[in-house]
């Protein structure tokens, strides 16, 4: 079956590649299944931008059947699932807007009901407001999610990919595992011996040939027993985001191969193709080849397409328009050079601001637990910013958007701790 969703067929918010999950969702506890797991992920797609203005969401049921790429007319395994996520609880213990904690549950699904060809559904009120929260969301591919086949290895997923911008999940209890995993309380998995072997490799396995991370489990033992395990991720190259997506496709064409030719980047061929359709850009590409040389081939192309140049209706442009022509030409080339120079800003910036998170994290590991705890209350004091605080909170050490505020830090505590990286 091929895993990818076909977009002509959706509208509106279902069209998105991803849907945001917040931590909290994430992190729902039960024992879903691979198809309710999938469910609960649509769902919340469709409902995302009224999740807090709306008490009731609608999707045709044909549709959400599609989206999860479950093609049976079996409405009684529907129903179902449907039912498990109204039984099943989602569990959040995070801090609230004021710094402090907060405890609370609901059911995954307030209710749900099918009438007519469409699913109609809601969420409680408190969780609708904890899975709309913009602040802690991974983003959660729906092609990618399509690929699994197993709802141990998509749950593994779920719970590693907002790690990946640091590089490792942290210790978890093996209770804890158990329980995001959905088999807690089964005397089975009780033992290590057999949630590894029947739960942990096979998922990694999934994990790691079917999206776009790679993961390692590490264990931690406490005396003979394994009593809490991490999961170190990178992402993984063969299956990066934009491999996955739709810009895949787009890749394979031949329009896509003449604009490479001309010098066109990815993100602008893929964009151009997607604007204005492949026969649309190809028609473009023959009339600019028609002209001969030119001194911007890119600027002269995206005139082209913008005010939709035709070589077989086009009169002899005037001197006039001529002018006019190499003026846009030489103000989009402007353009370009101004967007190349500003990715080379960035990137300039990236790897500096790695320099830095690289040699904070040498810092504070040479630092006694005691230490360390200390140096993270004085760095949240020290810090005057609400959003880095929150940041910081939340990704500690890790958090890149403190790095500038964690130089000066550490160089006021140990003034030669940059001396290398200057």
């Amino acid at each position: 079956m091929d895993p990818t969703i076909p977009h002509e067929k959706l509208t509106g918010a279902l069209r998105r590649q991803s849907v945001k999950k917040n931590v909290a969702a994430i992190h729902v506890s039960g024992k879903l299944t691979l198809l309710q797991r999938k469910l609960s992920n649509v769902l919340l797609l469709n409902a995302y931008d009224t999740l807090v203005t709306r008490n009731k969401h609608q999707i045709d049921a044909q549709t959400l059947c599609m989206m999860v790429g479950y093609n049976s007319n079996d409405m009684a395994t529907l129903k179902q699932s449907l039912r498990s996520l109204a039984e099943t609880t989602a569990e959040w213990d995070m801090l609230d807007s004021n710094g402090r904690q907060e405890w609370g549950v609901s059911a995954l699904l307030s209710y749900a009901k099918l009438s007519g060809g469409v699913c109609e559904y809601a969420y409680s009120p408190a969780l609708a407001e904890k899975l709309h929260d913009p602040k802690v969301f991974a983003l959660i591919n729906l092609n990618i999610q399509r690929r699994f086949t197993s709802g141990h290895a998509l749950a593994l997923y779920e719970n590693c990919y907002r790690f990946v911008r640091t590089g490792s999940t942290g210790w978890w209890p093996i209770e804890l595992f158990r329980r995001l995993m959905g088999v807690e309380g089964s005397a089975y998995y009780e033992s290590f011996k057999h949630l590894n072997a029947k739960i942990i490799k096979p998922a990694v396995a999934e994990v790691n040939k079917t999206s776009n991370i790679l993961i390692t489990p590490e264990l931690h033992k406490m005396g003979r027993q394994v009593s809490d395990v991490r999961f170190l991720i990178k992402e993984n190259p063969q299956l990066a985001m934009l491999d996955i997506d739709d810009g895949e496709a787009l890749r394979q064409g031949p329009v896509y191969g003449h604009l490479m030719e001309l010098g066109v980047s990815d993100r602008l061929a893929r964009q151009w193709i997607t604007e204005h359709g492949e026969a649309y850009v190809s028609e473009k590409i023959a009339y600019l080849k028609g002209r001969g040389p030119v001194d911007s081939p890119i600027g002269y192309l995206r005139a082209a397409l913008r005010n939709d140049y035709k070589a077989a209706s086009s009169p002899e442009p005037t001197p006039k328009a001529k002018e006019a022509a190499v003026q846009r030409q030489k103000r989009n080339l402007a353009v370009d050079n101004v967007e190349a120079k500003r990715a080379t800003v960035v990137e300039e910036e990236r790897k500096a601001r790695a320099v830095i998170m690289a040699r904070v994290g040498e810092i504070v590991d040479s630092r006694s637990p005691t230490q360390r705890d200390a140096d993270r209350r004085l760095f949240i004091a020290w810090l005057d910013d609400e959003l880095l605080k929150s940041e910081f909170s939340r990704l500690g050490w890790k958090a890149a958007l403190c790095a500038k505020e964690m130089r000066a830090f550490w160089s006021e505590m140990i003034p030669d701790a940059f001396e290398e990286t200057s």
